[in-house]
């Protein structure tokens, strides 16, 4: 089983893909998502998302700046102000 996870600013979509779990900077605190996680909605602050391809890898980081997390049936979408994968 594996999470799809969309990244997208306005401008583009940045990553459309299936991964293991991806670790979200919300407003509030982070939070991991994996597959089957109940719906939820957060505002994310500046920060790191780490995206994890598979269970116990190493995460890709991409530094992203504001924005939306929502969790659904779909999976997680992300929609960030601005992304710097060269993080």
């Amino acid at each position: 089983m594996a999470l799809h996870f969309e990244l997208v600013t306005p401008a583009k979509q940045v990553r459309s893909e299936d991964v293991h779990m991806v670790v979200v900077p919300g407003a509030e605190g982070e939070f991991g998502v994996l597959e089957g996680h109940a719906p939820f909605m957060s505002t994310i602050r500046d920060g790191v998302l780490q995206v994890y391809k598979s269970e116990g890898g190493t995460p890709d980081e991409i530094t992203i700046e504001g924005g939306f997390a929502e969790v659904g049936d779909n999976g997680l979408t992300v929609l960030a102000e601005k992304v710097d994968e060269g993080a």
